[in-house]
C-alpha cells in the first residue's frame, strides 16, 4: 500500500495525472473495501490538483447520495436530472460546466464553486452506479486534458471491487 502520494506541482495538468495514475493503482492494490478506495482516490485527486471539492455521489434508491469526499460540507441527496450531478447521471455523460451559475437548475452546495466536472461511473452491467464530482473556484478550470485523464481515473474506479 502506498503511504504517500508524490506530485511535482510544477508539472502540467496532464503530466500530473500521468504521475498520479500509477500511484492511485498502487494505493488501491489489494484493498477490497469500496469506500476506503474511493476515499483515498478522491483525496489524492483533491490534494494533487487543489480542487475546491472532490467527491462522489452513489446511486441509492433512485437518487444520488453523498459518498466519500474532500472539501466543504455538501448536498446530501440529489435527484435524477437535478443539477450538474443529477443531469450527468440521467444523461449518462461527462459534463464539463465552465460557469455553474449559467447551468440551468444548478444546485449551489458551495457559493464558491464556479466550474464543475462530473463523470458517471458504470457498474459491470453498464448502469450508472455513481458520479465523480469535482468543483473549482476558478471559472472554466477544466480542460480537455482534465476530461481525458479523468476518464482514465474513472476506468480505475469502475474496476474497484464492491460495486
Amino acid at each position: 500500500m502506498a503511504e504517500t502520494i508524490i506530485i511535482d506541482h510544477q508539472l502540467s495538468g496532464r503530466e500530473k495525472y500521468q504521475a498520479l495514475l500509477p500511484q492511485l493503482k498502487a494505493l488501491v492494490q489489494g484493498e477490497t473495501d469500496l469506500v476506503a478506495n474511493l476515499g483515498n482516490i478522491l483525496s489524492a485527486l483533491h490534494y494533487a490538483f487543489g480542487f475546491h471539492w472532490t467527491g462522489c455521489y452513489l446511486v441509492r434508491d433512485n437518487e444520488l447520495v453523498l459518498g466519500p469526499f474532500q472539501g466543504p460540507v455538501a448536498c446530501t441527496r440529489i435527484g435524477l436530472g437535478k443539477g450538474v450531478c443529477g443531469t450527468a447521471w440521467k444523461e449518462n455523460q461527462l459534463l464539463n460546466v465552465p460557469e455553474v451559475d449559467e447551468f440551468p437548475g444548478h444546485i449551489a452546495c458551495s457559493a464558491l464553486s464556479r466550474s464543475e466536472l462530473v463523470l458517471p461511473v458504470h457498474g459491470s452491467d453498464g448502469a450508472v452506479v455513481a458520479v465523480i464530482d469535482i468543483d473549482s473556484e476558478i471559472p472554466a478550470r477544466f480542460s480537455a486534458d482534465d476530461e481525458a485523464m479523468m476518464l482514465e481515473v474513472i476506468r480505475l474506479i469502475e474496476a474497484l471491487p464492491g460495486w
